[in-house]
């Protein structure tokens, strides 16, 4: 049975060159996936193979849409990514990727609330429009609301004060006026009664029940306003005309708008790039896998991290720190997960392998600026291994060896006139890289 386009999990997908190089997922699968397929200008032509050039035109032109990222969009993935450390090791199109996931996921959400603006924000940027509209349509009904209990307080106000006066003035006219007798008698004419019997509890409580009938009528009033008052308070956990609207907005707002948003991801970037990944996550953008085409929450990468000053880099071709500039740069795991927090996962008992700093390394020998001299010993200590140490980056030797290894052309394992390093008994630790220092072995103890 054929998704519709409600039913798909993720409405647009944003692809690198990655998918696209090794056709995983095959196009089949990211149609199924998602409603729209976008990738820019510049992911296409780093499509250079035959074959995978005409895979692309044949299977991903009817159904992919080149767009490319605002100016405003790519200043901002640059300050990002520098802000995370990752700009060094991301190309120009690498930017524009995330740059473009920045403008998609904008234009789907109606703006930048659920991103992160720098790395390390503990909230998001905001809240989502309609909830924002959706708080002051409440805020509003609630003020209408109380707008009228004041009314309506005002006038039960004004009707109980004037029954009151209303009372108290029939009160009086029936005890001061002469002309209109008509409760004073009765009293008397009770009192008489009672006295001809002989009876004085009677009197009292003829009288204490003709004041007591007095009390009721006029206390009536404030009982019946009373009754009222505690009716209206009893009715605030229950649904009436002036709640209704809040009422259904807070069901809504809490069931069913909350599940669909979770489960359809607007938009969604596959890529293949640890250090992308990484500013992804941070930047709280959706991020999906090429393999299963699901949400990924965590990544784990390699960084170097050094053992001096604590600088950690993205760079895994540096030798030296790039802050304090010593080789003490180590080898440690880094996590990263969809909150933006980053944590580094270093050895519990890790001891700095001080081995071959036994003695202190050799002075320079004399000559000119070109020709070292060599004498008996050769200078730099025994067998001379002092001469040509590389201990810092910007040192000429280092240079020149960078140089000269960038000229070299690479084995490949495959030739046939190439034997590999088990044949050879090329041990060498460095496979390829510039040595750095006099080694662990020269000058150190044996055990």
């Amino acid at each position: 049975m054929p998704q519709t386009a409600e039913s798909k999990p993720v409405h647009t997908i944003l692809l690198d060159a990655a998918p696209i190089l090794l056709n995983t997922p095959s196009i089949s699968t990211l149609t199924a996936t998602c409603n729209t397929l976008v990738t820019t200008p510049a992911v296409v032509s780093e499509i250079r193979g035959e074959e995978a050039r005409t895979r692309f035109e044949t299977l991903y032109t009817p159904f992919i849409e080149i767009r490319s990222p605002k100016p405003e969009s790519v200043k901002f993935a640059r300050d990002f990514a520098r802000r995370t450390g990752d700009l060094a090791v991301l190309s120009s199109t690498d930017i524009e990727v995330l740059a473009l996931a920045y403008d998609l996921e904008c234009e789907r959400n109606g703006g930048n609330w659920r991103l992160r603006s720098v790395p390390g924000q503990k909230r998001v940027n905001g809240q989502p429009p309609n909830k924002e509209l959706e708080e002051s349509r409440e805020n509003q009904e609630a003020g209408d609301g109380v707008e009228a209990t004041q009314d309506q307080e005002r006038h039960s106000t004004a009707a109980e004060h004037d029954g009151v006066e209303n009372i108290t003035q029939s009160l009086n006219d029936t005890v001061l006026t002469s002309d209109k007798p008509d409760r004073l008698p009765n009293l008397v004419t009770d009192v008489d009664n009672v006295q001809e019997t002989g009876n004085d509890a009677d009197i009292s409580s003829s009288i204490e029940s003709n004041a007591d009938i007095e009390k009721t009528s006029i206390t009536g009033a404030d009982t019946n306003q009373e009754q009222q008052e505690e009716s209206e308070d009893s009715e605030g956990g229950w649904i009436t005309h002036s709640n209704l609207k809040r009422r259904q907005a807070q069901d809504e707002a809490g069931t069913s708008t909350s599940k669909d948003e979770t489960k359809v991801l607007q938009v969604a970037t596959m890529t293949g790039d640890f250090a992308m990944q990484n500013v992804l996550l941070q930047m709280n953008l959706n991020l999906l896998s090429t393999r299963t085409c699901k949400r990924i929450a965590n990544i784990k990468q390699t960084i170097f991290r050094c053992h001096a000053c604590f600088q950690t880099t993205k760079d895994m071709s540096k030798q030296f720190c790039p802050r304090c500039g010593k080789p003490s740069l180590t080898r440690v795991t880094c996590t990263t997960n969809d909150k933006g927090e980053v944590k580094l996962h270093l050895k519990q008992n890790f001891q700095w392998n001080n081995r071959g700093n036994v003695f202190s390394v050799p002075k320079p020998t004399g000559g000119s600026a070109n020709q070292k001299w060599k004498g008996p010993q050769s200078g730099g200590g025994q067998s001379g291994w002092g001469n040509n140490l590389i201990l810092a980056e910007d040192q000429k030797e280092y240079v020149r060896a960078m140089s000269t290894a960038k000229r070299t052309k690479q084995k490949d394992l495959m030739d046939e006139d190439s034997l590999p390093s088990i044949f050879t008994g090329d041990r060498s630790q460095n496979r390829g890289r510039v040595q750095v220092g006099a080694g662990k072995s020269v000058n150190s103890r044996k055990r």
